[in-house]
């Protein structure tokens, strides 16, 4: 509809281009007008306005509002600071170096209020074989399962990609190399479009999945799509390797939970106390996940007293799992031992994300 559109009033051709390049890059469609005078109808209701210092300069006597945009070729004059004043707008915008505010802003208008808060979730194990990657796509099938859409993120770039987890690796969709995210943003609608996914019950589950060759995520590659699927509403999930660097950083400074999987195992529980340590104590909570049996077992709540962190759940191994995976045909059986221990840690999420929306 046109009165989504953002409003356009800039008069300076090489702008224009450059303000309707990066429209294009988010997929955001835009109105124009030749003037403030002719844009005055849609003043009031544009989800965002975008101005030169011209159609500032000529200005009729209009309303303050927010979502205001004075767009310039380079560092702003005095005079471009008055008008930009004078006509309450939000922020002076500098191109080309501030590109990302640009994009952002353009980003937002486009999804206006569609978007919302979509939950993310950290999952890391406690050793090689925990079971972290498995429990990860476990936690995104079980929100599918219940009607929302679920964005699972592969972060381990040496775990032989997510795809082949899910028995996906022969679909169609971009993996980590062919991701472009250099903007910073992304549409939301544009990324679902261009991952893997299936459906499980009234949701789906999309994967940005590491491939067998080439590169795997950075920080700000994975900052970029976590954002995006909390903009759309996901619930987020992220598989990290256990040494985290940058990327997995990253990560955690977007999550509302952080899952540690544990085998019921001594060494196993005192591993995952160091990699907790390696996190470097996030400001988000943390729970374990202890799975189990496995050799000789220890009780849960005597893992998670070892890891120094609560106890999210636990939960017996689950017959014919890894024989599933390797012919492709992941899928936790709906009330497994698995599926269970999924769905808890989902509420356990839903909670941690409405009490910090509470907070807020």
């Amino acid at each position: 509809m046109t009165n989504n559109r953002p409003l356009v009033v800039i008069s300076d051709e090489a702008l224009l281009d450059e303000v309707l390049r990066l429209a294009a890059a988010v997929g955001c469609e835009t109105e124009r007008a030749p003037d403030l005078e002719s844009a005055r109808p849609r003043w009031a209701d544009a989800p965002l306005v975008l101005l030169d210092d011209t159609a500032a300069r000529r200005a009729p006597d209009l309303q303050h509002r927010p979502g205001v945009l004075l767009v310039c070729k380079s560092t702003p004059e005095p005079e471009t600071w008055q008008l930009a004043f004078g006509l309450g707008v939000q922020r002076v915008v500098a191109l080309p170096d501030a590109e990302s505010t640009l994009l952002s802003a353009l980003a937002d208008a486009l999804e206006g209020t569609r978007a919302r808060h979509g939950p993310v979730l950290a999952v890391i194990g406690a050793r090689g074989g925990a079971g972290a990657s498995v429990f990860a796509a476990a936690v995104g099938i079980a929100a599918a399962r219940t009607g929302r859409d679920a964005l699972l993120v592969d972060c381990d770039q040496l775990g032989g990609g997510l795809d082949l987890l899910l028995g996906m690796e022969q679909e169609g969709g971009l993996r980590w190399p062919g991701l472009r995210t250099g903007s910073g943003r992304l549409p939301t609608s544009g990324l679902r479009a261009a991952l893997p996914g299936r459906d499980h019950g009234d949701g789906r589950l999309a994967v940005v999945s590491c491939a067998r060759e080439g590169e795997g995520p950075t920080a700000d590659a994975v900052t970029a799509i976590v954002d995006t699927g909390r903009r759309a509403g996901d619930v987020v999930v992220c598989d990290l390797p256990r040494h985290v660097g940058a990327v997995g950083r990253a990560v955690l400074r977007k999550s509302d939970l952080v899952a540690v999987v544990v085998p019921a195992e001594v060494r196993a529980s005192l591993s995952a106390a160091g990699v907790l340590g390696r996190i470097g104590g996030p400001a988000t909570r943390s729970g374990v996940v202890v799975r189990g049996p496995a050799g000789e077992t220890l009780p849960p709540d005597q893992v998670a007293d070892t890891v120094g962190i609560p106890l999210l759940t636990s939960m017996a191994s689950e017959r014919g799992l890894q024989r599933a995976i390797d012919r492709g045909e992941f899928l936790p059986r709906a009330k497994g031992p698995l599926a269970v221990a999924a769905s808890m840690v989902l509420t356990e999420l839903s909670a941690e994300t409405a009490g910090a929306g509470a907070a807020r």
